[in-house]
């Protein structure tokens, strides 16, 4: 079982923890690891962009010139997408591209996502993390005492208000409930500061 040791917020280090080897251990698979963040993607697109084909543009409704006699090519509409002003040809409509992937597969890939946390050393364990006032100082003060103040993640075992209002306004720092913890997220913070309730409550649904 990875070993870490284990930090109160001014620093100081003041035990160790031994991870669970099937949620800190696992081998990071990095295919699993894309496929979970195209999906993470895909379900975040608005899918509302459209153009008009050549029924929705307004205007059109007569024929420019009669078919034949005039030495020029024939026309419908001055709507036709061969016109300025005319529709669009196989233009985007809106769509959803939102789609599920099993969820054996998206734990699977978040064991692998917190696992190469651990191996990068990427990872501060917090004895507790508690703010008497929300407080960015306070804030940004606990982070770098526990030298994690590049673009962290914070996750809790519960949600706490004031530690969201302390960190909000800080650039590149994001507070998450462990349960709502996403692949995305932990991906796209480079350090990963984690208290030991919201370590148990990972292990418990994860292991």
């Amino acid at each position: 079982m990875p070993k870490v040791a284990v930090y109160n917020i001014e620093g100081r280090q003041v035990g160790e923890i031994e991870l669970n080897e099937t949620v800190f251990g696992a081998e990071v698979n990095k295919s699993l690891l894309h496929q979970v963040v195209v999906n993470q993607q895909a379900n975040r697109r608005r899918g509302t962009a459209a153009t008009k084909n050549r029924t929705q543009v307004s205007g059109g409704g007569r024929k420019p010139w009669r078919q034949k006699g005039t030495g020029r090519a024939r026309v419908g509409s001055i709507r036709s997408p061969l016109w300025v002003g005319g529709g669009t040809i196989f233009g985007p409509s809106p769509r959803d591209y939102s789609y599920r992937m099993p969820k054996k597969a998206r734990r699977a890939a978040l064991r692998s996502a917190l696992s190469s946390k651990v191996a990068d050393g990427s990872i501060v364990v917090l004895d507790e993390l508690v703010l008497n006032e929300a407080k960015t100082r306070t804030m940004v003060g606990i982070l770098s005492a526990v030298k994690a103040a590049k673009k962290p993640i914070v996750v809790l075992a519960d949600w706490d208000e004031r530690i969201d209002r302390a960190a909000r306004n800080i650039p590149g720092v994001l507070v998450s409930k462990s349960l709502g913890l996403n692949v995305y997220d932990l991906l796209n913070h480079e350090n990963l500061v984690i208290t030991k309730d919201a370590v148990a409550k990972l292990e418990e649904v994860l292991a």
